[in-house]
């Protein structure tokens, strides 16, 4: 990884969710056991959500302000990180919509090769916020 966030929970949350995904059953390219693609698929956006605070405490943001909702997370990406011309929050949108909304409380996704993409995505925006 050539830009290892500082902080290792982000990629712990990540690794989590692939280790999750190795034990889920699969049927060619489609996995069987939707339970588990959902649990992976939520432990990946926590994993996002980790990266973003941890990008935020090494900008001097306290825990206490830390965000609690994806409101204050796309505000704290707007005044935090330099958000000027929107790629890291449409990323951010694009990962809460896949990760999130999608995979995790719609357990619409399910392919193999799109979670992979899902997850090689969290683990790029991880590496550019934490």
């Amino acid at each position: 990884m050539a830009n290892q966030p500082k902080s290792p929970e982000p990629l712990r949350y990540l690794n989590n969710a692939r280790d999750i995904l190795r034990h889920t059953p699969a049927e060619g390219e489609v996995y069987t056991d939707l339970k588990r693609v959902r649990e992976a698929m939520g432990t990946a956006y926590l994993a996002v959500l980790e990266g973003v605070n941890a990008g935020l405490l090494r900008r001097g943001v306290g825990r206490k302000e830390l965000p609690k909702s994806v409101d204050a997370y796309r505000l704290a990406l707007q005044r935090h990180m330099g958000v000027h011309n929107g790629k890291l929050l449409r990323e951010f949108e694009s990962l809460y919509d896949v990760l999130h909304l999608s995979a995790y409380y719609r357990a619409r996704i399910y392919h193999r090769k799109i979670v992979r993409e899902a997850l090689d995505a969290a683990q790029r925006f991880i590496e550019r916020v934490a």
